[in-house]
């Protein structure tokens, strides 16, 4: 009621003060007027333009915003195609270009939460774990169910990893992991153990695929001998849950993050203890991460940034973008320019970091922690401060 009644007092002395301009002076004050409607037709053409030129010369799609809460994303390992699992159990599929983001498909796959989805390696094929226990394989040309793994767990699948044509693997919110084959005939997996306390967070292997790595909520790093189908070693648990993992330097090293912002590297081969421990900026969870090259990750944290980070010599390299909630997932494109984040905001972002691959990450900033916590690299949408100076 205040805002209307300030509404129409406005136009009620508007109206005033033009009355009175056109008794004294009506000539005078229809120039004016003139002037004025000329300047903001000039001033708002001069912003069209300025919009224009942002998006032409865009180096990254536009974000895409849904209405329903993002679980997980996942890019086309051939095509510009992002895939989106939501929470009703639905992927969505967006082409995208640095114009536009243009819905392709969407598919009710899951009855439940759909938690992860992964492509095959030629991305013929699409993967599918779910809260309703299931796991789904669809054939992305016909986007027909080609294979349907019903009560593959007896609780919900958390997380997934392909290893190669035929095998992947799969763990659950009760710590139980299995291994399956393509060419074996019903639901039965070839390998399934329970070694942890709590939800499988992560899994990765190396291009030998002999050893399964796991990291769990009950903050062990758990390993996996997947030729002979048994326990290898799992570390000591760390006072923290262990929430993803990445292979870094041609394979030899794995960085794990934890929900207290912690970085703990291993050495591959060394799985019972950390060989460098990286401490936290913020204390808060590292949700996601992704490498970017051999030596630098980026990751997704609780504070709704995503940060660039080099592993040797360690140091940050700074905020490579920002969410305004915290960042739950995040992939990288097949050629690594482009990776793509998601929030408690139902959005998808993209982020060019091409930029990271030519880096000097033996350049240290000047500054201490608090300054590392907020430089800005190219990609960030927020400028610094000292750049804006540096221009004047």
């Amino acid at each position: 009621m205040h805002l209307d009644s300030d509404l129409n007092s406005v136009m009620e002395y508007n109206k005033g003060s033009s009355n009175t301009n056109i008794n004294h002076n009506s000539a005078a004050g229809s120039s004016k007027e003139f002037l004025t409607l000329n300047e903001n037709e000039e001033e708002d053409e001069t912003v069209k333009a300025i919009i224009r030129s942002k998006e032409l010369h865009r180096t990254h799609p536009p974000t895409i915003t849904l209405d329903n809460f993002i679980v997980d994303i996942c890019f086309h390992p051939q095509n510009d195609i992002i895939a989106v699992a939501n929470i009703l159990g639905d992927v969505i599929l967006f082409k995208y270009t640095n114009k536009e983001t243009k819905l392709v498909s969407s598919m009710e796959l899951h009855l439940k939460a759909c938690r992860d989805i992964e492509f095959s390696h030629d991305g013929k094929t699409l993967f599918s774990t779910a809260k309703d226990l299931s796991i789904m394989i669809t054939d992305m040309e016909t986007e027909k169910l080609i294979r349907l793994y019903e009560n593959a767990h007896e609780q919900p699948v958390y997380t997934m990893n392909i290893f190669g044509e035929q095998t992947f693997g799969t763990g659950d919110d009760d710590g139980v992991v299995k291994l399956w084959d393509l060419r074996q005939k019903g639901n039965t997996p070839i390998f399934s153990i329970k070694q942890m306390e709590d939800y499988v967070s992560a899994m990765i292997t190396n291009s030998d695929n002999k050893y399964l790595v796991c990291a769990s909520g009950d903050g062990s790093l758990t390993t996996f001998n997947m030729a002979a189908k048994k326990l290898h070693i799992q570390s000591e648990e760390y006072e923290e849950e262990l929430l993803c993992l990445g292979l870094f330097k041609s394979e030899t090293k794995i960085l794990a993050a934890s929900s207290k912002g912690k970085m703990y590297v291993f050495n591959w081969g060394e799985f019972g203890l950390h060989s460098d421990e990286f401490p936290s900026l913020t204390k808060k969870a590292l949700n996601c991460l992704i490498p970017i090259t051999e030596n630098i990750v980026i990751t997704g944290g609780e504070d709704g940034i995503l940060r660039a980070t080099s592993l040797f010599p360690h140091h940050h390299l700074g905020i490579v973008g920002q969410h305004n909630f915290s960042i739950e997932a995040l992939d990288v494109n097949s050629d690594g320019t482009l990776i793509a984040s998601s929030s408690h905001n139902d959005d998808i972002k993209f982020w060019n970091v091409e930029y990271l691959e030519t880096l000097n990450t033996f350049e240290h900033r000047k500054g201490g922690k608090q300054k590392q916590m907020i430089h800005n690299l190219p990609s960030s949408k927020v400028n610094n401060a000292s750049d804006f100076f540096a221009d004047l």
